[in-house]
């Protein structure tokens, strides 16, 4: 059964920092490029940030760049987003996806996927 599922969000400070995770099971996490997708309130969805499990290549959308981190780990199948700086803007659900056999390498982050999470909330307010 796959399994991918996102922890560590919640309330922070406007200028805070705090570190998303995503566990996957069920596949076969090194074939796999993860990206971090968000939604906030009323909008559509806005791909933040994407890794390669592969080769470790990532990208970034121009509103996280210098802010935010995606890194992986493959020895336990997760991915993080450390996210500092943070924005009310920020404000989102966060969402960890995976899509098979595709390399970030500058190209940007895909745009279907083959599993999602059920998402994690940061509320960016003071």
């Amino acid at each position: 059964e796959v399994q991918v599922v996102e922890s560590g969000g919640g309330l922070v400070q406007p200028g805070g920092s705090v570190r998303l995770s995503c566990g996957a099971s069920g596949f076969t996490f090194s074939s796999y490029a993860m990206s971090w997708v968000r939604q906030a309130p009323g909008k559509g969805l806005e791909w933040v940030s994407c890794i390669s499990s592969s080769d470790g290549s990532t990208y970034y959308a121009d509103s996280v760049k210098g802010r935010f981190t995606i890194s992986s780990d493959n020895a336990k199948n997760t991915v993080y987003l450390q996210m500092n700086s943070l924005k009310p803007e920020d404000t989102a659900v966060y969402y960890c996806a995976a899509i098979f056999g595709f390399v970030v390498a500058g190209k940007g982050c895909p745009v279907e996927y083959d599993y999602w999470g059920q998402g994690t909330q940061v509320t960016v307010s003071s």
